[in-house]
């Protein structure tokens, strides 16, 4: 291209100087020369036509191929390249579009490259699964959240067909449903052995063809688990108001119906009717405490306590209450035990929880101990009685609202005490556990961080 420039800019330019030559030769007439002289000149002037013009040529044809070996690097943003572009005056407007159209294509990329980057980041730490399916079925794209809900690596993924990569049935189902009709899908993923439910929304993605698909996986694994929280809630607490509602509905009856007449037996129905209602009074005492506790509207006054003051305080309150039981109390504990950071009232409330509980289950005769070790930076608070024990079976649900064994139910009570202990426990830092031998008595346990 570049020699065929040459040779457009020099013909037209030998041919205008010798043109001019011959023209002014043959037209002044003033200088008598010959056929021989004509011709030296001549060819004299196309000699210096020829030189000029390719001195010419020269000059535009080697900016030009500085400017085409420039432009083929647009993408560097360097000042010598920009300082050589300033030096092509003879094609000063072209370098001058070739800046403008590359500082233009920096500024294009630089926002693409920006948005590139948020849009990685976001997908890296969106807590919903992201997948793209393109018409084939393949796997083109994914998210962390995806590797995590399915435990499989990125590498397996990509490029694979979705049906040979996740193997769950409902998600491809849903994929061939939203290729098929063009239109949003939403389907609850189990993971029944995982108790993981995902729920997945399928969209079309643009107008390609064939056309690529979102999967887009929310974790509702929480929400179901709250949902069941609240349905054992609504059903223990109509279990717990029926029996006291019953109760106070049968005594009304029958004071209504002539036990009025009867004053000693009217005053026993009375007594009666005040027992259930008190029992109702602590159940919503008990249940507004604890909706407070969870939802962390109870302050902690933490400070420095010592141990061995709480399992006195606690003896010396419930005393009166273990010996009408016929029981022996016991405190363990070494003076020199570091003192925890704790709400002393609320750790005070944990522990009478606790020994109420022991001193209930515990027949005439039995002991129960208390001891406080030092554990770590923890200290170890443990409540031991010779109780009739509690089945393995239970073991594990005692901490939870309303839940309550056999004996428990036979003996009365609301079921709160051990979950408001238990989140009294936890809002200090610490956790707290039983164990147990059917028929040979129960130990507590709960820890309590110290203020080293």
């Amino acid at each position: 291209m570049l020699q065929r420039l040459r040779w457009q800019i020099a013909i037209p330019f030998v041919l205008l100087i010798l043109g001019m030559i011959v023209g002014y030769g043959l037209l002044s007439g003033r200088f008598p020369l010959t056929t021989g002289s004509y011709l030296l000149i001549g060819i004299f002037g196309a000699l210096a036509a020829t030189g000029l013009a390719y001195l010419v040529s020269e000059r535009i044809t080697h900016s030009v191929k500085e400017l085409t070996s420039l432009t083929r690097d647009l993408r560097k943003d360097q000042a010598d390249l920009w300082a050589a572009f300033e030096s092509f005056t003879e094609l000063e407007e072209l370098a001058l579009a070739i800046k403008v159209a590359h500082d233009q294509l920096n500024l294009q990329v630089e926002d693409l490259e920006s948005e590139r980057s948020q849009l990685a980041a976001i997908l890296f730490e969106m807590s919903d699964g992201v997948i793209i399916v393109d018409g084939k079925g393949n796997v083109q794209l994914i998210n962390p959240a995806v590797r995590s809900f399915f435990e499989i690596n990125e590498e397996r993924l990509l490029g694979k067909s979705l049906i040979e990569t996740f193997r769950h049935h409902q998600l491809v189902e849903i994929w061939q449903r939203c290729f098929e009709t063009g239109q949003s899908q939403v389907v609850v993923l189990d993971f029944v052995a995982r108790k993981l439910y995902l729920q997945c929304v399928a969209t079309p993605l643009g107008n390609t063809q064939p056309q690529n698909i979102l999967l887009l996986l929310t974790d509702l694994t929480r929400l179901r688990h709250l949902e069941t929280i609240r349905q054992d809630f609504i059903h223990n607490i109509s279990h717990e108001l029926r029996t006291p509602l019953a109760s106070l509905k049968a005594l009304t009856e029958t004071l209504l119906e002539g036990a009025m007449e009867d004053p000693p037996a009217a005053r026993k129905f009375l007594q009666s009717m005040e027992t259930e209602v008190d029992a109702l009074s602590l159940m919503v005492s008990e249940l507004l405490e604890l909706s407070r506790i969870e939802s962390g509207r109870v302050p902690l006054k933490l400070q420095p306590s010592s141990p061995c003051e709480l399992l006195t305080k606690v003896v010396e309150r419930l005393s009166l209450q273990s010996e009408r039981a016929g029981l022996t109390l016991a405190t363990h504990c070494d003076p020199e035990i570091t003192p925890i950071l704790a709400d002393p009232s609320r750790m005070e409330q944990v522990l009478v929880n606790l020994l109420h509980n022991a001193i209930k289950f515990t027949p005439e005769g039995g002991r129960i101990d208390l001891f406080a070790s030092q554990e770590g930076e923890a200290v170890l608070f443990s409540i031991q009685d010779t109780g009739a024990g509690i089945p393995a079976s239970d073991l594990n649900r005692i901490f939870e609202r309303f839940y309550k064994t056999d004996r428990a139910r036979r003996s009365g009570g609301t079921g709160l005490g051990l979950a408001i202990s238990r989140h009294l426990v936890e809002a200090h830092g610490g956790k707290i556990w039983a164990e147990s031998v059917e028929g040979q008595g129960s130990t507590f346990f709960f820890t309590v961080p110290t203020t080293q």
